[in-house]
């Protein structure tokens, strides 16, 4: 491996994701025969064959999936390193990464949309996912933060509170419940509830509130989407627990009803978080920072 090259590892990442020499080379602008020199040079140097032909398509060995790998930790390795040093020089220009849960894309836009008209120059690429997803990006170092409402014990982060995040029970506003004082969480015992998918942070939370008041409740429906939950709901179909932030516009235009359950709502936090062996480029500090300082208040407009 002494003898590899940046341009070899650069020609291998292209073949690797084109799984197509001849789209490679499109790509780099290079000639085919160039492409194929690089890579069997690059097997040379790590002594085991990277590619593998089935039909008209190629794909990796197992020396090529570990090499994939390392290549895309040197890219990283020196974007980050390029900001770092356009920093230095008082660049303001970067990469952003930034995962968030499915319920915080509610307002994470409003965040980034107000970070930006700050740093004009930041090019942001954003992921939304469940938590499991999202565990996985920060595990896998795909993204440089994530916004979520409980920390992992999956991986060591650093995670700091930025916002409170409550949670409550919807109905449709001709629910029997809706408008009833102090309902107590048991009567909610014999409703259908339309809930979140397993790894879901909203049905984690759910479960536990469930638990804590040792009572039980009835799934007639799981879905993964807090757009259909919210449809489905407004349709009659049951009543669900769910983030506050996802449905102000619901129940500000009357589609939706807030139960007034005892005990709810349930008031967690928001996070922000990387991964504790993670050196932040500067841009992601920035978002870092600007969220700590401004994001309860963005959230609080955006979820109005």
């Amino acid at each position: 491996m002494r003898h590899v090259t940046l341009r070899m590892l650069r020609v291998f990442a292209a073949v690797a994701r084109q799984s197509s020499v001849t789209a490679a080379a499109k790509e780099l602008h290079l000639t085919q025969p160039a492409v194929t020199m690089q890579v069997k040079e690059l097997e040379r140097s790590c002594g085991a064959p990277l590619f593998e032909r089935m039909g008209r398509r190629i794909y990796l060995t197992e020396a090529g999936r570990e090499l994939a790998a390392c290549a895309a930790n040197v890219t990283e390795n020196l974007r980050e390193t390029q900001e770092r040093l356009d920093a230095l020089r008082g660049l303001k220009k970067g990469l952003l990464k930034l995962g968030a849960v499915s319920t915080a894309q509610y307002f994470a836009p409003a965040l980034l949309a107000a970070f930006t008209r700050l740093h004009s120059d930041v090019n942001v690429r954003f992921s939304v996912g469940n938590r499991e997803e999202t565990v996985r990006h920060l595990a896998e170092n795909e993204i440089d933060l994530a916004i979520m409402g409980r920390p992992p014990r999956e991986i060591e982060t650093l995670a700091e509170p930025f916002a409170r995040h409550p949670l409550i029970i919807i109905a449709a506003p001709s629910h029997p419940l809706a408008g009833k004082r102090r309902v107590p969480l048991k009567k909610l015992e014999s409703e259908r509830f339309l809930i979140r998918e397993e790894g879901s942070g909203t049905r984690a939370s759910m479960e536990r509130v469930f638990a804590q008041a040792q009572l039980t409740y009835q799934a007639s429906m799981e879905m993964n989407s807090n757009e259909t939950i919210k449809q489905t709901v407004i349709a009659g179909m049951g009543i669900s627990f769910i983030s506050a932030h996802t449905v102000g516009l619901e129940l500000k235009a009357r589609k939706l009803a807030a139960l007034d359950v005892v005990g709810l709502p349930v008031v967690r936090d928001w996070f922000v978080i990387h991964r504790k062996d993670k050196r932040l480029s500067p841009i992601a500090a920035a978002f870092r920072s600007f969220v700590l300082e401004n994001g309860s208040r963005i959230i609080a407009k955006a979820a109005s």
